[in-house]
């Protein structure tokens, strides 16, 4: 166990207490013990609990895994059945005063449309105020984003090829 807590940057006290179910794991912290096993973040998000004819198929509303750290001001929920196919869903909640500070830069192709709330989009060297109905779409290109707004900003949220 030290020489994983060693690998993720870690103490063993937290990495015991994420095994013992007493400390939640961040989703960079997910990010780093997949690298260090060498498999994909999805690989740590199976809907279990499914009847097997909507397994891979279906997810209901109260099955939805919850990625993200609510700390930093963004909660998604995985709308995918999987992380298996060419692209991922989310349900995506920017809590009013959240900012995503650097910019960020995947290789993908990433849409989203807002369902509620406002969400300031910059993507490149573009600024985008979006709003409930609107939608947006863009590939490998660094983005950010902030919420400054007083309510949170719900946005269904695509990514191809998935990045969790």
């Amino acid at each position: 166990m030290s020489e994983l807590a060693l690998r993720l940057g870690r103490s063993v006290g937290w990495l015991s207490q994420v095994e013992r179910g007493k400390s939640d794991i961040s989703m960079s912290d997910l990010g780093r013990l997949a690298e260090v096993f060498e498999v994909p973040r999805g690989f740590f998000f199976v809907h279990d609990g499914a009847p097997d004819d909507e397994r891979g198929y279906v997810v209901r509303a109260e099955s939805r895994r919850v990625l993200g750290e609510n700390s930093q001001g963004l909660t998604e929920e995985l709308l995918s059945p999987d992380l298996g196919g060419e692209f991922e869903i989310f349900r995506s909640v920017f809590s009013a005063g959240a900012e995503l500070e650097e910019f960020n830069q995947r290789e993908t192709e990433e849409a989203g449309y807002v369902v509620s709330g406002n969400l300031d989009l910059w993507v490149g060297d573009r600024f985008f105020q979006v709003g409930p109905g609107d939608s947006f779409r863009f590939r490998n290109e660094p983005h950010r984003w902030r919420n400054s707004g007083d309510e949170a900003a719900v946005v269904i949220w695509v990514i191809a090829p998935p990045v969790y």
